[in-house]
């Protein structure tokens, strides 16, 4: 029988996902997966019903159904500040995981160099190899995750064809400052280097922090590619709606990629999700307020269990410090949480390039009920 591909070989199945599985075989209450456990509003459920009884069930446009992208569009543009031409400027993806691909792929080909920060969400890793290119990593140093511009100078003259930005950073919840972002336009343009961004969690900042969008930064529209999706916002994950805003000649060619990858996103969903589209300002004011109090909830536990921890700037997680507790493998105590303690969390070591083992990763996208039944749990961590 012949043998599988050589790149399937050196990459795992997602260490997140697994984690789920575990959280279910022991009863854990899972905070490794980052999804809610509440509904969507109901205005767009009832949108997505109308949806199919409007009889929505054939293919939308390859790249997304016109009426979803004149509403991304507008919503991105008051974003961004200025105009977006829904037509040329947007392909409409299968979640944000496709959108990433669909970036990597339009832009590097077999043997580029490809830069990211560590930690990383995972699946940036597995997008390179699956592209062919060479991730080269720049490390984010604990616990404050900030970066060495030294370090990323020498990383961009590697030789790189792109970097992935993820802002507010999953999993360690960073929001980089404009300082920052303008050193990586800095060098983006200084080297000619793509900037690949992730920024699912735009709307889920945290006072005194501000998301900056990178494509906003002076000589950075042309070469951004950014990714992002509706899932965090509007707290549909299964949904799968995703989407890539670049300049018209880079979507022009994003958007063959994505055709021969996925064909298009569910169709009645597009049509549905142009309801949340339209929601007023005050929707995600209220989303983000929401957040930081599902946040200090889980910390204000944390905080008695005596663990050291990062307090999140943005997105939904936590980084947690488990050295205290001896283990030489992080995968070995997320086990050993889950069935002991009845919590399931993300091995740290899953985000990380150099085999770090210290760390644990908890969301909390999740009800107050089911936070304070996990932080009842928790206190048994007390050290």
């Amino acid at each position: 029988m012949p043998r599988t591909s050589r790149r399937t070989a050196v990459f795992t199945e997602s260490l997140i996902r697994e984690m789920s599985r575990v959280a279910a075989r022991y009863g854990a209450i899972n905070l490794a997966q980052g999804f809610p456990d509440w509904d969507p509003p109901v205005e767009l459920v009832q949108a997505a019903k109308d949806a199919m009884d409007a009889h929505r069930h054939q293919y939308a446009v390859t790249w997304g159904a016109p009426e979803l992208r004149a509403a991304l569009g507008a919503k991105i543009a008051r974003g961004l500040g200025v105009p977006v031409d829904a037509d040329r400027e947007l392909v409409v993806t299968c979640g944000a995981t496709e959108a990433m691909m669909v970036a990597m792929m339009t832009v590097c080909d077999p043997g580029d160099r490809v830069g990211l920060f560590s930690p990383f969400y995972e699946n940036y890793n597995a997008d390179a190899i699956l592209t062919g290119a060479q991730a080269v990593h720049v490390p984010l140093h604990p616990p404050h995750y900030r970066f060495d511009p030294a370090e990323l100078r020498q990383a961009f003259a590697s030789g790189l064809k792109a970097f992935i930005l993820c802002n507010p950073s999953n999993p360690c919840g960073r929001v980089f400052t404009r300082e920052e972002l303008l050193q990586i336009a800095a060098l983006a343009e200084e080297f000619d280097v793509f900037v690949l961004t992730d920024e699912v969690y735009e709307h889920i900042v945290f006072a005194p922090h501000r998301h900056t969008y990178f494509a906003t930064l002076p000589g950075m529209a042309q070469r951004t590619l950014m990714g992002s999706s509706l899932s965090k916002t509007f707290s549909i994950t299964g949904w799968r709606l995703g989407y890539v805003h670049a300049a018209p000649e880079i979507i022009a060619q994003a958007r063959k990629v994505h055709d021969f990858l996925t064909v298009g996103a569910a169709a009645p969903l597009q049509h549905a999700v142009v309801t949340a589209l339209n929601f007023p300002p005050s929707y995600y004011d209220g989303l983000a307020a929401e957040y930081a109090a599902s946040r200090d909830v889980l910390l204000g536990y944390l905080d008695q269990t005596g663990l050291s921890y990062t307090r999140p700037e943005g997105a939904y997680f936590v980084m947690v410090d488990i050295s205290p507790f001896g283990y030489a493998s992080d995968v070995e105590f997320a086990h050993w949480m889950a069935k002991e303690i009845g919590v399931a969390p993300v091995p740290g070591s899953s985000f990380f390039a150099n085999g770090e083992n210290r760390y644990i990763r908890l969301n909390f996208a999740k009800k107050p009920a089911t936070l304070h039944a996990a932080g009842e749990r928790l206190l048994k961590l007390k050290r």
